[in-house]
Protein backbone atom coordinates (compact mmCIF):
# COMPACT_ATOMS: atom_id res chain seq x y z
CA UNK A 1 0.00 0.00 0.00
CA UNK A 2 3.01 2.78 0.85
CA UNK A 3 4.23 1.84 -2.49
CA UNK A 4 1.31 2.91 -4.67
CA UNK A 5 1.41 6.13 -2.10
CA UNK A 6 4.88 7.60 -2.98
CA UNK A 7 3.47 5.93 -6.64
CA UNK A 8 0.93 8.02 -6.74
CA UNK A 9 2.57 11.52 -5.04
CA UNK A 10 5.65 11.10 -7.49
CA UNK A 11 3.16 10.59 -10.60
CA UNK A 12 1.35 14.02 -9.26
CA UNK A 13 5.19 15.28 -8.49
CA UNK A 14 5.89 15.14 -12.29
CA UNK A 15 2.58 16.24 -13.71
CA UNK A 16 3.01 19.33 -11.34
CA UNK A 17 6.80 19.74 -12.44
CA UNK A 18 5.78 19.70 -16.22
CA UNK A 19 2.74 21.85 -15.62
CA UNK A 20 4.88 24.63 -14.16
CA UNK A 21 7.47 24.20 -16.87
CA UNK A 22 4.72 24.64 -19.98
CA UNK A 23 3.39 27.76 -18.31
CA UNK A 24 6.19 29.26 -18.15
CA UNK A 25 7.73 28.73 -21.27
CA UNK A 26 4.23 29.59 -22.75
CA UNK A 27 4.25 33.45 -21.21
CA UNK A 28 7.81 34.23 -22.28
CA UNK A 29 6.51 33.24 -26.24
CA UNK A 30 3.10 34.34 -26.36
CA UNK A 31 2.82 36.55 -29.23
CA UNK A 32 -0.69 38.67 -28.13
CA UNK A 33 -3.58 39.24 -31.24
CA UNK A 34 -5.07 42.94 -31.29
CA UNK A 35 -7.50 44.64 -33.09
CA UNK A 36 -6.56 48.24 -34.47
CA UNK A 37 -9.02 49.73 -31.56
CA UNK A 38 -7.41 47.08 -29.06
CA UNK A 39 -4.03 48.46 -30.11
CA UNK A 40 -5.01 51.88 -29.75
CA UNK A 41 -6.86 51.31 -26.41
CA UNK A 42 -3.63 50.14 -24.79
CA UNK A 43 -1.57 53.23 -25.45
CA UNK A 44 2.06 53.68 -24.85
CA UNK A 45 2.16 50.17 -22.41
CA UNK A 46 2.34 48.08 -25.61
CA UNK A 47 5.21 49.53 -27.31
CA UNK A 48 7.89 47.59 -28.01
CA UNK A 49 6.12 44.40 -27.49
CA UNK A 50 5.78 41.47 -30.09
CA UNK A 51 2.12 41.40 -31.17
CA UNK A 52 0.14 39.96 -33.92
CA UNK A 53 -2.42 42.86 -35.70
CA UNK A 54 -5.78 41.67 -37.67
CA UNK A 55 -7.85 43.92 -39.88
CA UNK A 56 -8.53 44.93 -43.50
CA UNK A 57 -6.32 47.02 -45.48
CA UNK A 58 -7.61 50.12 -46.54
CA UNK A 59 -8.46 50.38 -50.25
CA UNK A 60 -5.83 52.80 -51.93
CA UNK A 61 -2.93 53.03 -49.29
CA UNK A 62 -0.79 50.39 -50.48
CA UNK A 63 2.75 51.99 -50.97
CA UNK A 64 5.34 49.33 -52.63
CA UNK A 65 8.97 50.77 -52.66
CA UNK A 66 10.52 48.08 -54.82
CA UNK A 67 14.37 49.60 -54.48
CA UNK A 68 14.03 48.82 -50.63
CA UNK A 69 12.13 46.08 -50.44
CA UNK A 70 9.53 47.84 -48.17
CA UNK A 71 5.45 47.71 -48.18
CA UNK A 72 3.14 50.22 -46.62
CA UNK A 73 -0.05 50.25 -45.96
CA UNK A 74 -3.09 51.43 -43.79
CA UNK A 75 -4.95 48.69 -41.88
CA UNK A 76 -8.55 49.55 -40.79
CA UNK A 77 -11.21 48.37 -38.39
CA UNK A 78 -14.26 50.24 -38.63
CA UNK A 79 -13.25 53.95 -38.16
CA UNK A 80 -9.80 53.00 -36.19
CA UNK A 81 -6.84 53.36 -38.42
CA UNK A 82 -3.28 51.60 -38.00
CA UNK A 83 0.05 52.79 -40.43
CA UNK A 84 1.67 49.60 -41.29
CA UNK A 85 5.36 48.94 -42.54
CA UNK A 86 6.36 45.99 -43.80
CA UNK A 87 9.86 44.19 -44.81
CA UNK A 88 8.03 40.65 -45.09
CA UNK A 89 6.99 39.94 -48.94
CA UNK A 90 3.03 39.46 -48.96
CA UNK A 91 1.52 36.67 -50.69
CA UNK A 92 -0.28 37.08 -54.01
CA UNK A 93 -3.20 37.58 -53.04
CA UNK A 94 -2.81 40.47 -50.38
CA UNK A 95 -4.52 43.51 -51.65
CA UNK A 96 -7.32 46.32 -51.12
CA UNK A 97 -10.11 45.04 -48.95
CA UNK A 98 -8.60 42.10 -47.45
CA UNK A 99 -8.30 40.66 -44.35
CA UNK A 100 -4.57 40.98 -42.96
CA UNK A 101 -2.80 39.43 -39.72
CA UNK A 102 0.60 40.87 -39.17
CA UNK A 103 2.78 40.02 -37.14
CA UNK A 104 5.77 42.35 -35.46
CA UNK A 105 6.02 45.57 -32.85
CA UNK A 106 4.02 48.86 -32.55
CA UNK A 107 6.38 52.38 -32.01
CA UNK A 108 6.63 55.37 -30.48
CA UNK A 109 5.73 57.01 -33.71
CA UNK A 110 2.62 55.12 -34.15
CA UNK A 111 3.66 52.66 -36.97
CA UNK A 112 2.97 49.45 -36.81
CA UNK A 113 6.63 47.50 -37.93
CA UNK A 114 5.42 44.04 -39.25
CA UNK A 115 8.25 41.26 -39.98
CA UNK A 116 5.60 39.01 -41.85
CA UNK A 117 2.33 39.39 -43.45
CA UNK A 118 -0.43 36.82 -43.17
CA UNK A 119 -3.60 37.01 -45.58
CA UNK A 120 -7.02 35.72 -44.76
CA UNK A 121 -8.85 34.16 -46.75
CA UNK A 122 -12.21 31.79 -46.74
CA UNK A 123 -11.82 28.27 -46.84
CA UNK A 124 -14.26 27.60 -49.31
CA UNK A 125 -12.87 26.02 -52.86
CA UNK A 126 -14.36 27.05 -55.84
CA UNK A 127 -13.22 24.42 -58.90
CA UNK A 128 -12.06 25.98 -62.23
CA UNK A 129 -14.71 27.55 -64.42
CA UNK A 130 -13.78 25.53 -67.29
CA UNK A 131 -13.60 22.22 -66.02
CA UNK A 132 -14.47 20.35 -69.42
CA UNK A 133 -10.87 22.11 -70.71
CA UNK A 134 -9.13 20.95 -67.84
CA UNK A 135 -10.22 17.43 -68.40
CA UNK A 136 -9.27 17.61 -72.19
CA UNK A 137 -6.08 19.07 -71.18
CA UNK A 138 -4.79 16.28 -68.82
CA UNK A 139 -6.31 13.69 -71.23
CA UNK A 140 -3.71 14.72 -73.77
CA UNK A 141 -1.07 14.58 -71.24
CA UNK A 142 -1.41 11.58 -70.14
CA UNK A 143 -1.54 10.17 -73.42
CA UNK A 144 1.38 11.49 -74.90
CA UNK A 145 3.86 10.24 -71.93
Amino acid sequence: MKKKVWMLAGLVSIAGAITLLAAGGLSENMVFFLTPSELHAKGAEIYGAPMRLGGQVKPGTIDRDLENGVIRFTMQENDVEVAVESTGTPTAMFGDGIGVVVEGTYSEDRVFRATSILVKHSNEYAPPEHVEDARETYKSLLEGS
